[in-house]
């Protein structure tokens, strides 16, 4: 506790104790869910991250803080990003690319808002980022392309894979590649389960090794962890743990 920095304006909010320092502590920057506060509370909650950090993410914007935003800051004084609602401001802050490569695959384009978001996470934590939409089991053969473009050409540390209905994709994934495989429910579906519970029962009931999972449309948690796997892959890249010969030597042994 001793070590953890201390602001005498933490509580410069009635409503929150703001984590200016997330992103040095932990790697993740401070995302902030709008879609319960008042437009008031996200205004406020940005500008002091702005002032503070020079950035603020705001996710699941609802449309009458979009409004205000753009009142405030401009329609061109902010990212919007449609498909998951979420906008970045900035005063001259933006992330440095870190080497970590991440790949997200979406069962159907119905799953992409939530995908989106775990992309702009990863994103603003200096990860490059792929994205392969609508690949579902429902026509398997999609996958496979985008799946080699993934792992042989993009090199990929993590994959995260975001499926609604019964949340097949990630199992299938998993089951194929060497590499860790995040799984991203969502609440896409109808019926019994269709609200996410099926996708994440599935998930959590493979039999595929290497699957995580996170809980339903939980974009941000799939992101965050993505990107710190991606990240620690990359430092070890960068450190040159593994030498030139004994790939080669490897390579020799399983050929």
């Amino acid at each position: 506790m001793k070590a953890l920095p201390v602001h005498d304006d933490l509580n410069h909010t009635p409503f929150a104790q703001l984590d200016f320092d997330r992103h040095h502590r932990k790697g993740v920057p401070e995302i902030v869910l709008a879609d319960r506060k008042t437009v008031e509370q996200s205004l406020a909650i940005a500008e002091a991250f702005l002032e503070r950090n020079g950035r603020a993410i705001l996710s699941r914007v609802p449309p009458a803080l979009e409004e205000a935003l753009i009142a405030r800051y401009g329609q061109e004084g902010f990212e919007w990003y449609r498909a998951s609602r979420t906008a970045i401001l900035r005063r001259g802050v933006y992330p440095q690319p870190n080497g970590g490569r991440v790949a997200i695959f979406t069962a159907g384009t119905s799953d992409q808002p939530i995908a989106e978001e775990a992309a702009i996470v990863c994103r603003e934590m200096g990860c490059q980022v792929s994205t392969y939409y609508d690949v579902g089991v429902a026509g398997l053969h999609r996958l496979f392309g985008p799946l080699r473009q993934a792992l042989e050409v993009d090199d990929v540390d993590v994959i995260i894979v975001a499926a609604g209905m019964d949340g097949a994709l990630p199992s299938v994934v998993s089951g194929l590649v060497d590499v860790p495989v995040i799984g991203l429910p969502t609440s896409v579906g109808y019926g019994m389960g269709g609200r996410g519970e099926a996708a994440l029962l599935s998930m959590l009931q493979t039999c595929a090794p290497g699957l995580a999972v996170v809980n339903i449309d939980n974009g941000v948690g799939a992101g965050a962890t993505a990107a710190l796997i991606a990240i620690r892959a990359a430092k070890g890249r960068r450190a040159g743990q593994v030498r030139p010969e004994e790939v080669q030597a490897d390579e020799e042994r399983e050929g």
